[in-house]
């Protein structure tokens, strides 16, 4: 089976290395025609960013090896025959490595080939130096292009890691190269956009350390590394954070750009400020930047992501009748919405929406017409909107229009197959396809994909795997989306051994597994009950480096656990989940108490309620004190529900009382019927023996105390509200009591 080489984080080298790195050891060179060192018989001439005369030279005269193997290594290198070079590695240099500038030079044209095979062969030469300890043999330029290229393949930890590493060596990245790893971590999920803006500041705060600027000019931000950075604030909706960054790009000779706006389109989109989006086209106007199309288009995806799709319309029928005065346009329809707060950091970002009312609203420079993308775009907001006929009669339309550019693409019609599946008409989503074909308009990957999903949503799995075929057929290789989609179809129909296969089979094509891949898997062995196998997947997924195991991988397992009652390997699933720096949420809890109502163990749920009640906040003293670092809960109705329904069955009253006033303080009105019930069936000739001793029933003295307060709780007759209730009786009981 063929799989990626595992891309295990770059670590420094010993400082045993003869050359080992140091703070101060600093390269900026980044392409590849810095790379034509030649090599003599005797040695080889030093990278023109090293220093012979530095002891911490990366290079050096004296080769404990033969030259000839790095001169013909050399020559095939620059004859760009980079396969062949690779395979001469290979077979004549497994047991000496090469001298440092060969490594780094095939290292660097295995990452600009940018394949999958070149990657991993490149990977395969960085995992043998960190075995060797010899990472220290390879220059910047090579490093910076193998997180350039892994990036790219979508390999983003591994990129970043390889970023950091760098920086930890004392190296400084070339702009290019750790800008790239910074935009594709804003784009990708979990923590990405955190982990973008956490690299973007150790990068510029090393460069900051240094008083000569002049030295790491490459290295220096601009306007498209902020652009990235900007673009992770976005997604986060972090405003405050974004204000910063958009202020400190004068810092580094920055100026803001068309997309540093369209990216502000997308904040505002994020905050919930409407309102924003014309002023943002005003001040591009203002700054006198030229517009593209993509500012239109952003503009277009905002409203439709708001829900306005009358105003998204008119900005598109604006632009179709050429009209310059779409500031104007946006403003009258904005009039009621404006709700500015001086103290709002978007006052700083956009100053001319402060006294908006003072200025007349400027013009478009020239006249822009819509393009097919924008078009699409507001296909999407009927599709959201369910208005499948307006956006069948837009696709018609757009067929018709006299430019080119507004034609129908493949992203139009995958829209309008989406649609399809989306109200379940496959019949004739293949019919768009089959339109597609026809007119010459190639489908892609994303459009199979569609169709996948939309099979295997009807629990049509052999359609589903004939669209794979087909996929296959026209040159379009099914990638990890492809593979999870028809997975969790396998889950669907009760085919755990599908799945298992499809997984498999994934695998041996060299496509990686996301986290979605390995939890979908593990849902498919936890619904068949093969606890097991799901917990083997999941120690798979801990290994894997290009994963990140998040909470929701955790609950899966416990749930697996849980399902089949086995309590103490859900609890040692949930002591794993603490050491590893998580804490466990309301699933967690939920899926842990359910197990424990299997397994009838309410034992458990005594442990299980103080835990929680500590979380909570509800325990006396020192109890409802939460430990330090530990989040505090908000228990469900589901969690909470389940507890109280173990400790009443098991006539543990005094503890369904707690939780009933948990159930009572966080508003979730607790099921009486169901008690009700319960105790009645269960419990209602309880402490009714005549033939107790004395000393069992001074024991049980205080569990009748709990029953008759529950039984108060629930309304029926009890010691304290009999159905013949004197208020006398009461007191005389509280006497005997004492």
């Amino acid at each position: 089976m063929t799989t990626l080489l595992p891309p295990t984080p770059l670590s420094p080298p010993s400082s045993t290395s003869p050359f080992p790195f140091t703070q101060n050891l600093i390269f900026n060179s980044f392409s590849s025609s810095t790379l034509t060192c030649k090599a003599t018989n005797s040695s080889f001439q030093p990278h023109p960013t090293s220093n012979p005369s530095n002891p911490t030279s990366l290079i050096t005269s004296k080769n404990s090896f033969s030259a000839s193997p790095d001169n013909t290594l050399l020559t095939l290198l620059q004859q760009r025959k980079t396969d062949e070079a690779w395979l001469y590695y290979t077979k004549n240099l497994d047991q000496q490595l090469p001298n440092p500038t060969c490594l780094s030079r095939l290292v660097s044209q295995l990452s600009y080939q940018n394949s999958t095979i070149s990657l991993r062969r490149a990977q395969s030469i960085i995992q043998r130096l960190r075995h060797e300890r010899q990472l220290h043999r390879l220059d910047a330029n090579s490093l910076g292009l193998l997180a350039s290229a892994a990036a790219k393949g979508g390999h983003v930890l591994y990129a970043a890691s390889i970023i950091k590493s760098m920086l930890k060596s004392g190296y400084l990245p070339h702009v290019k190269a750790w800008s790239s790893v910074v935009s594709r971590l804003a784009s990708s999920g979990d923590d990405g956009p955190i982990e973008s803006l956490r690299l973007f500041c150790a990068v510029t705060k090393r460069i900051r350390r240094l008083s000569n600027l002049d030295l790491v000019k490459h290295s220096r931000p601009d306007t498209a590394a902020y652009n990235a950075v900007l673009n992770a604030c976005a997604n986060l909706g972090d405003k405050n954070r974004f204000l910063e960054l958009f202020n400190e790009m004068s810092e580094f000779d920055c100026e803001p750009d068309v997309l540093s706006y369209n990216v502000m389109i997308k904040l505002c989109a994020r905050g919930d400020r409407k309102d924003l989006l014309v002023f943002v086209l005003e001040r591009i106007l203002e700054k006198g930047i030229l517009l593209c199309m993509s500012t239109f288009q952003s503009l277009v995806a905002a409203y439709v992501g708001f829900g306005d799709l009358v105003t998204a319309e008119k900005v598109v029928q604006a632009m179709r009748e050429g009209r310059r005065d779409l500031c104007k346009m946006l403003r009258e329809g904005n009039v009621e919405e404006v709700c500015l707060n001086d103290s709002d950091v978007f006052d700083k970002l956009l100053p001319n929406s402060v006294n908006w009312r003072d200025n007349e609203p400027p013009e478009l420079s020239r006249v822009f017409e819509p393009n097919s993308r924008m078009y699409t775009t507001l296909m999407k907001g009927y599709m959201n909107a369910g208005r499948i006929t307006d956006m069948v009669r837009m696709l018609e339309a757009m067929r018709h229009l006299g430019d080119s550019e507004s034609h129908p693409d493949h992203v139009t019609y995958t829209t309008v197959i989406s649609a399809f599946v989306k109200q379940g008409l496959m019949d004739r989503a293949r019919e768009v396809l089959a339109e597609m074909v026809r007119i010459g308009v190639p489908a892609n990957r994303v459009t199979y994909n569609v169709l996948i999903k939309g099979y295997c949503q009807q629990l049509h799995i052999d359609m589903a795997e004939e669209m794979i075929k087909e996929m296959i057929d026209t040159g379009i290789e099914p990638d990890v989306v492809s593979y999870n989609t028809i997975i969790d179809g396998c889950i669907l129909v009760d085919d755990c051994a599908g799945a298992l296969s499809y997984f498999n089979e994934m695998r041996a094509r060299g496509i990686a597994p996301t986290k979605v891949s390995y939890t979908t898997l593990m849902k498919a062995f936890a619904s068949s009950g093969q606890a097991k196998l799901a917990n083997k997947v999941f120690d798979e997924m801990l290994k894997d480096p290009r994963v990140k195991v998040d909470l929701v991988a955790w609950n899966m397992l416990v749930d697996a656990y849980s399902k089949l009652g086995k309590v103490e390997e859900a609890k040692s699933v949930i002591e794993r989940m603490k050491e590893n720096g998580f804490y466990p949420n309301v699933a967690t809890y939920g899926s842990l108490a359910n197990g424990i109502a299997l397994a009838r163990k309410p034992g458990e749920a005594l442990l299980l309620w103080n835990e929680i009640k500590q979380r909570c906040g509800m325990g006396n003293g020192e109890e409802s004190i939460p430990s330090s670092g530990v989040p505090p809960l908000e228990p469900d109705e589901g969690l909470l529900d389940t507890l109280a329904d173990i400790c009443v069955r098991a006539a543990f009253f005094k503890k369904a009382l707690e939780i009933v006033a948990c159930m009572e303080q966080h508003g979730i009105p607790p099921n009486k019927t169901k008690f009700t019930r319960i105790y009645v069936e269960m419990h209602s000739r309880m402490f009714t023996s005549k033939h107790a001793s004395r000393a069992r029933q001074d024991r049980r003295k205080e569990r009748k105390r709990a029953a008759e307060a529950f039984k108060f709780w629930l309304g029926l007759p009890n010691s304290y509200y009999g159905s013949e209730w004197r208020l006398d009786s009461v007191i005389d009981d509280e006497y005997k009591s004492e």
